[in-house]
């Protein structure tokens, strides 16, 4: 895994608020690069350096294996909660808890990615865009 990109999702997950979550999808999303799974594999890797709990899948399930330390910082963080009375499981409440970034925190998940397509594919200025074939010269 490119360690810029380990670095943005990092960057990304320390953005979102405590009682606030995101699915994994939602940061690749934001960045506009990579998926979940590359995400997930960031996380199981690298996400101890971040709160981790924040993250999980797009059902509302926390991190696998994590369920029990996941569930204390939920309740402590007051995120949004949802049980199964059936089965008796726990979910995050995610259309509730799901973070909707300010304007600002907007303009700094736009600057990480940013930063990580520019490390990874060079300045912008030096590349043909896809849109024009011609690299923006007039016939």
């Amino acid at each position: 895994m490119r360690e810029e990109f380990v670095e943005a999702v990092l960057a990304v997950v320390e953005l979102v608020p405590e009682g606030s979550v995101v699915a994994y999808g939602d940061v690749a999303d934001l960045l506009g690069a990579g998926g979940p799974r590359q995400v997930g594999a960031v996380m199981s890797h690298h996400g101890g350096q971040v709160a981790w709990w924040r993250v999980l899948k797009s059902s509302g399930r926390p991190p696998e294996a994590h369920e029990d330390r996941a569930l204390r910082h939920y309740i402590d963080e007051g995120t949004p909660l949802r049980r199964d009375p059936v089965r008796g499981l726990w979910r995050v409440d995610i259309g509730q808890a799901r973070w909707a970034p300010s304007d600002e925190e907007l303009d700094r998940v736009e600057e990480i990615a940013e930063a990580l397509e520019e490390r990874l594919h060079g300045p912008r200025s030096g590349r043909r865009e896809l849109s024009d074939p011609d690299g923006g010269m007039d016939p």
